[in-house]
């Protein structure tokens, strides 16, 4: 299997289709506290954006924007079912992290659900820390978030 990665932003069609199917699966996983993270989750404003490709087909993708002046935070990365465990979401944030260095900031952090396992230990295979919940995390039970150094 093959896998090429593409550098876009919030617009690419096939960014969008693969949000959607985000959003349904952590409709589903968050329950009734979905309305809360999903009012973070807008892709609007997003500049920077990963779409990974198998031949033709959109796979997964994953973003950053900036997260104050020294940090990007990650969001929206997703793979589809058939294509998990073959490290593609690997490859999307080391390609997510080397864009935040380009762009001269010095680390990444992110929020992820405790209701996401897959998505911890990913961050955690990857080099990231857990940190205290930032910003509107603060308090929210179900949320985990990770910081990584990258400069």
């Amino acid at each position: 299997m093959t896998i090429n990665t593409q550098r876009t932003n919030a617009e690419h069609p096939d960014f969008i289709a693969l949000v959607k199917h985000l959003d349904a699966d952590l409709a589903e996983r968050d329950g009734a506290d979905h309305a809360y993270y999903a009012q973070f989750n807008f892709i609007t404003n997003i500049k920077y954006a990963i779409v990974a490709y198998e031949n033709d087909k959109a796979v997964a993708c994953g973003a950053i924007k900036a997260h104050g002046t020294d940090a990007m935070e990650v969001k929206r990365m997703y793979t589809l079912p058939a294509y998990r465990g073959k490290g593609i979401a690997t490859k999307i944030l080391t390609a997510l992290e080397l864009w935040a260095a380009e762009l001269a900031y010095k680390k990444c952090v992110l929020e992820t659900g405790k209701r996401q396992p897959e998505a911890i230990q990913l961050y955690e295979k990857n080099g990231y820390q857990r940190i205290p919940n930032y910003g509107q995390y603060i308090g929210i039970e179900n949320s985990v978030c990770f910081e990584k150094v990258i400069l």
